[in-house]
């Protein structure tokens, strides 16, 4: 007989060790099971004798929730659920959770370092300079953040913390969400359409859904400002890429900062993120020491919380 009362399934993971998930199962009773791979035919086999799942990326199926037939709790390492089969966890009265606010710092601050790479163009001119083209006239022209106008798409926690660290640059600050709801903020709140015509830089804060996927197109580029940027630290899956790069192309916004990418890992051989006046970042704006630990930490400790008979901290569903 196992000296274990419940098992975990972990699908993947973006960090080297598994000592802070060891330790919050191993107190608590609880063996952690590591998948060899994040696909779905290999989980669902490895589902069918665990109480829990805790996945970062790989997809959580409708196939692999069917398979798990002793499950309590599916569980992100992660803010967004587009990876989880949220609606068939319901059905069988899975509670989910995530981890909110872990990481709110750290892509607040990467948003913000796009922002400032994208206006006085600090990627642009490092390459230039790095190729032996030392020509500050290269880049002009420049224009002072201070007056300009962002744009934020979400007022969610990360979105929420990036207001104080943009209005210290003296940027006016535009939002725009479904409910209208400002959060307290102070942001203007606009239409989605007003939005687009009168910022300066836009920042995607949304949840990945069927109705926000690719809310960035051929139409909306054609709305913003010939001058304006785009930043995405959300999801990819929020803009159309094709679209934008024949925006970029066109001349009608000057460029764009991308942490997320649909799919992940990007084709780094597309046009579009060759090009100088796009940026890349790969995926990292979630990580710091800090922002892994908490993170793997509170989900790891919700897990327990289901497996004591307890509601967790940050369920998702079920409410």
């Amino acid at each position: 007989m196992s000296e274990f009362a419940f098992k975990v399934l972990l699908t993947d993971r973006a960090w080297p060790s598994l000592d802070i998930e060891e330790s919050i199962l191993a107190a608590s009773g609880a063996q952690l099971i590591e998948a060899p791979s994040g696909d779905e035919r290999t989980l669902c086999e490895l589902a069918a004798d665990v109480d829990a799942i805790a996945t970062n990326w790989a997809k959580v199926t409708p196939a692999v929730i069917a398979a798990a037939t002793k499950l309590k709790t599916v569980a992100r390492l992660g803010i967004g659920l587009d990876n989880i089969a949220l609606a068939d966890c319901t059905a069988r009265g899975i509670p989910v959770t995530n981890s909110p606010d872990y990481c709110t710092h750290e892509v607040s601050d990467h948003a913000l370092g796009l922002l400032l790479a994208l206006s006085r163009k600090i990627a642009f001119f490092h390459h230039r300079t790095k190729q032996g083209e030392y020509n500050l006239g290269a880049g002009l022209p420049l224009t002072r953040i201070k007056g300009q106008t962002l744009g934020l798409v979400g007022l969610g926690n990360t979105a929420r913390a990036l207001v104080p660290k943009a209005r210290a640059l003296g940027l006016e600050i535009l939002a725009h969400t479904t409910s209208g709801n400002d959060y307290d903020t102070g942001c203007g709140m606009v239409s989605f359409e007003d939005l687009l015509s009168r910022s300066d830089f836009i920042s995607v804060h949304a949840p990945l859904t069927p109705s926000t996927r690719k809310m960035f197109g051929t139409e909306q580029f054609r709305c913003m400002k010939s001058t304006a940027y785009l930043i995405n630290t959300s999801r990819g899956g929020l803009i159309d890429e094709a679209a934008l790069w024949e925006a970029i192309q066109a001349g009608e916004i000057a460029g764009a900062a991308l942490d997320v990418f649909d799919p992940e890992p990007c084709d780094l051989n597309q046009p579009l993120f060759r090009d100088e006046r796009v940026i890349v970042t790969p995926h990292a704006a979630f990580i710091s020491e800090q922002s892994l630990a908490q993170m793997r930490s509170e989900v790891m400790e919700q897990i327990v919380q289901v497996f004591r008979g307890e509601k967790p901290r940050n369920q998702v569903n079920l409410k």
